[in-house]
């Protein structure tokens, strides 16, 4: 009975592929079937930093002399042409926001099996304004953060630390002027459920650091706290 079922739910699931084609994100390439969001390919061949097995790597070194951080490390190169690119871009500003969920849990199995997020407590992911969350539907730090958190076993607390004001957005801005854009943006609002909590704040890109610093530096006035950062990609200007 078991293999009946089984082997009718493939064969459904074929017709279903057949009649609407699944693409994988990456590549736009067919999905076959098992496969979510992106391709064995991709997966495979999407570039791995493996910063989060490195402690002072490019990414930490962004912080040194502007904050405190613990570690802090990115999963992939956000070069241009490659399928990472690719793959934020079509949860950014296409709204496919699977890929947020999918890439997060690929990454926060790596960081867990490596002892990365040993001694973390809390994920917080990197505030959008509540305008902005609601002209484009969701926060895509939220998104990969919950695949983090599937990932990981750690909670995810998305409302103690918000944005309260709008910044325009950091793309081609030098590393001052997104220093500027973001100073004095974010805020706690419940310092009991951060207070002496390790927090794993969450971004998408990771550039110059800037947005990461102003969230840290904010965060760490709270009793106790402590920092650390991981991001889908990394982009060195």
């Amino acid at each position: 009975m078991f293999r009946c079922m089984k082997y009718l739910i493939d064969l459904w699931d074929d017709l279903i592929s057949l009649l609407f084609p699944r693409i994988c994100f990456g590549c736009g390439n067919q999905l076959l079937r098992n496969e979510a969001v992106i391709c064995t390919d991709c997966y495979v061949l999407i570039p791995r930093t493996n910063y989060h097995m490195m402690e002072d790597n490019p990414v930490s070194q962004l912080f040194w002399g502007r904050c405190r951080m613990e570690k802090a490390a990115a999963f992939s190169f956000y070069a241009r042409g490659s399928r990472i690119r690719k793959l934020i871009h079509s949860m950014k500003y296409k709204g496919i926001r699977e890929i947020g969920y999918e890439l997060g849990k690929i990454y926060g199995l790596s960081l867990k099996s490596s002892g990365f997020t040993d001694g973390v407590d809390l994920i917080v992911p990197v505030p959008l304004h509540p305008l902005k969350k609601r002209r484009k539907g969701f926060n895509q730090s939220e998104v990969i953060s919950q695949g983090l958190s599937e990932a990981t076993g750690l909670p995810v607390d998305n409302t103690s630390f918000i944005r309260v004001s709008a910044s325009e957005t950091q793309t081609k801005r030098a590393r001052y002027e997104r220093w500027i854009n973001v100073e004095g943006i974010f805020r706690v609002v419940d310092e009991n459920k951060l207070k002496r909590k390790h927090i794993l704040l969450v971004d998408d890109v990771i550039t110059t650091g800037s947005t990461i610093e102003s969230c840290a530096c904010e965060i760490q006035k709270v009793e106790g706290t402590k920092t650390s950062v991981v991001a889908l990609a990394y982009s060195a200007i």
